[in-house]
């Protein structure tokens, strides 16, 4: 199985940052974004290769995947074995690359990378999107397993008020992950048989509370739909107008997860948060971390 990871954004909330870096090379810790991500991807035994969809104007990305023996041996030869190696674990990842040339939306990233799926289900990840326990997919696709080989996504709770910010799922509440049979509908290990995909909905139209959270395990049919989607909304080629249409032909199912168990790094106070809260909680990091807050007086909101 492959795993689709779209990377052709402009990231113009971190400009003028992202005029020369990618925002998807912005660093978590010690570690691009990027990185977390296809970590993450590759992480199911299921899947053998992780597919970044970029632009032509991001060549820090496939520079980033490849081999450095020059920089390998030289920080051996100083004695940093540990740097030695992270550089070459993001060198030695299988990743390939495939290119959106003109910016039409999600639905069209992925479909620019059609060619490596080979009408087999893939794994799609939102670049911008971290889950540090990589734990979502294998939740996919055990929901799709026991489903044939279905079609899943990953939803969480949102509050009633909120859902106009968000894709929402319509439909019924169907099973539950092994070990969450008694958890309530929207609580995570609900598993739901999807009815339908509404983008944004005003709160009192909305069919539930579960929206999308980033994470999609999909069939060859929706990548087949993608090659004569018509735009929608904001004028791009949506991957949700896709995943509507292909509900007429085979059943698609959707996992509930704890919204708290990933981090969205898709804007500056997003990104200042995920840095934040992962370096206060990382093991090699808290310690500096809160001596350094510590130095400066302390953290308190004002």
């Amino acid at each position: 199985m492959k795993a689709i990871i779209p990377a052709a954004g402009l990231g113009t909330r971190f400009l003028p940052g992202t005029k020369c870096t990618p925002k998807e090379m912005l660093p978590v810790l010690d570690k691009p974004v990027i990185q977390y991500v296809v970590e993450e991807a590759l992480d199911p035994e299921e899947v053998d290769d992780a597919i970044i969809v970029t632009s032509p104007g991001k060549p820090e990305l496939l520079n980033y995947f490849q081999p450095d023996r020059s920089l390998e041996n030289l920080l051996r030869e100083r004695g940093k074995n540990a740097y030695a190696d992270a550089v070459a674990h993001a060198g030695g990842m299988p990743v390939d690359f495939r290119y959106q040339y003109e910016p039409k939306g999600l639905g069209h990233a992925i479909r620019s990378a059609a060619d490596a799926v080979a009408g087999e289900n893939f794994l799609v990840l939102l670049g911008d999107y971290v889950v540090p326990n990589r734990d979502i997919c294998d939740k996919m696709l055990a929901v799709s397993k026991e489903h044939g080989g279905a079609s899943v996504i990953a939803v969480a709770a949102c509050s009633p008020e909120e859902v106009s910010r968000y894709g929402v799922i319509a439909g019924e509440r169907v099973g539950s992950l092994e070990g969450a049979e008694d958890v309530a509908d929207v609580e995570p290990g609900a598993v739901w048989r999807i009815g339908g995909l509404v983008e944004k909905p005003a709160p009192e139209a909305a069919p539930s509370n579960l929206y999308i959270v980033g994470r999609y395990l999909l069939s060859p049919l929706v990548m087949d739909l993608l090659a004569d989607q018509q735009a929608g909304k904001g004028g791009e080629i949506q991957l949700t107008d896709a995943m509507a249409r292909s509900l007429d032909r085979e059943a698609m199912y959707a996992v509930v997860i704890d919204p708290l168990s990933g981090y969205d790094t898709g804007t500056p106070s997003g990104w200042m948060a995920t840095n934040a809260l992962m370096a206060a909680s990382n093991p090699r990091f808290a310690s500096a971390f809160w001596d350094a807050i510590d130095e400066r007086g302390g953290l308190m909101r004002k």
